[in-house]
């Protein structure tokens, strides 16, 4: 069994039973104001780990599940502890993709956030350093090279943090996806030029 299946299957037995348990639920995701005031620091975790519905969970986990497994075959290419590392980048991205909104909402009670999404746009990313010309498709209908979905991923995740309009967390989003490529380039910093090699292919026509 993957890891990403093992990650998968762990998250999907910690979201499920809070759908219909919303206590739990809230006392489990992330909120600023208890984590700096209350101490409750392991929501800063435990958030990564519960969804608000099954379309929000099966959109994450479907989305880790064909990134995952190509991350974490670079990563044990590079280093004899690839999977420790594809793990620890998955963990460590649901705390620090949390941390500008832990800042910007810490004064607000009513602020609440969940979702594996930091931590799936880092894995995400993290694949796109090293395969940009690689199509992702966005619902399986709009197919973009890795490198033109990612740069359209970041602005729009941007835009909506700015706008906060929404429920969603965008900072969140766009915070893990840089999180992933900064710790991919410090794993393996020639990824760099393998990057740009690739892009030097890319032709519109």
């Amino acid at each position: 069994m993957s890891t990403t299946l093992i990650i998968i299957i762990v998250t999907c037995i910690i979201s499920i039973p809070t759908f219909s348990n919303r206590s739990r639920m809230y006392a489990w995701m992330f909120n600023p104001y208890q984590v700096v005031y209350r101490k409750q620091y392991y929501r800063m975790i435990t958030s990564g780990f519960l969804h608000a519905d099954y379309i929000h969970l099966a959109f994450n986990m479907i989305t880790l599940y064909f990134f995952g497994d190509a991350v974490e075959y670079y990563f044990n290419q590079l280093t004899n502890y690839g999977t420790l590392l594809y793990v620890g980048l998955y963990l460590t991205a649901i705390v620090i993709s949390d941390i500008p909104s832990l800042i910007k909402h810490k004064e607000n009670p009513n602020y609440n956030a969940l979702g594996a999404s930091g931590a799936v746009s880092a894995v995400v990313f993290s694949s796109i350093l090293f395969n940009p010309m690689t199509d992702l498709c966005l619902y399986g209908i709009l197919c973009l090279p890795g490198f033109i979905f990612g740069a359209i991923y970041v602005i729009y995740s941007y835009y909506k943090g700015k706008q906060q309009g929404d429920n969603v967390n965008h900072d969140a989003h766009l915070f893990g996806a840089l999180y992933g490529v900064i710790i991919t380039i410090a794993i393996w910093p020639g990824v760099i030029m393998r990057f740009i090699e690739q892009l030097s292919t890319f032709s519109l026509f």
